[in-house]
């Protein structure tokens, strides 16, 4: 008798077992899941900057500085009616070798005899906050400029909608620009990379933050 009841005891505590692994799993693959479509949308509605520095010299960042500024100014005349990333990385492309130029002209103009290698890709970006907006980690569509021999600090930012704000003291994004950003999300998603979300969303950005700060998420091909 009491090896039976043994035998049954161990069978509840296989069950409870099997049952919260089951559970476990499931609530993972459901958070993988929204995490990876969240930070698609997020993805699909934004074209990044990613500079980076010939060093970390107080000179060569400086420099940096420069030439995303004249980056930006460029990108802003050109793309000032665009409605969409799509439509945004099409034009980049079509005067990409103009943002080449641009960078090359900014270095030389400030002395410095640096390369630029440019070129636009799906890359992966850390958690960045811009002013009241916070986008999450993960690969992102954008235009990478590398100054020299790229050994220095990355400055990283959104190119379209242009959440980079040239006066960083500021801190302040531009209404238009959320606005759009507003546009291309859903009022979930908006509202996760939104400061004013509640804790509810707060913590469903920690889940994005966390499956995409682990690799668990892939790049775009």
């Amino acid at each position: 008798m009491k090896k039976i009841l043994n035998s049954f005891k161990n069978s509840k505590v296989k069950m409870v077992i099997i049952l919260s692994f089951l559970l476990f799993l499931y609530t993972t693959i459901c958070a993988f899941s929204y995490a990876q479509n969240i930070s698609t949308d997020i993805s699909n509605s934004v074209f990044r900057l990613h500079v980076i520095a010939n060093s970390d010299s107080e000179e060569d960042q400086n420099l940096k500085y420069k030439v995303r500024d004249n980056l930006l100014k460029h990108m802003k005349e050109l793309c000032c009616d665009c409605k969409n990333k799509d439509e945004a990385i099409k034009i980049v492309k079509e005067h990409l070798e103009e943002f080449k130029q641009i960078a090359l002209q900014t270095i030389n103009d400030n002395g410095y005899s640096y390369n630029i290698n440019i070129n636009i890709g799906n890359f992966e970006f850390p958690t960045k906050e811009y002013g009241d907006i916070s986008l999450p980690a993960g690969f992102y569509d954008a235009l990478k400029v590398e100054i020299g021999e790229a050994k220095g600090q990355n400055w990283w930012c959104v190119m379209f909608p242009p959440l980079c704000f040239i006066d960083v003291t500021s801190g302040v994004v531009p209404e238009e620009s959320k606005k759009q950003l507003e546009n291309d999300l859903s009022e979930e998603e908006f509202a996760l990379v939104s400061e004013d979300s509640d804790i509810k969303i707060q913590f469903k950005f920690k889940i994005l933050e966390f499956f995409n700060g682990n690799g668990f998420t892939t790049a775009k091909k």
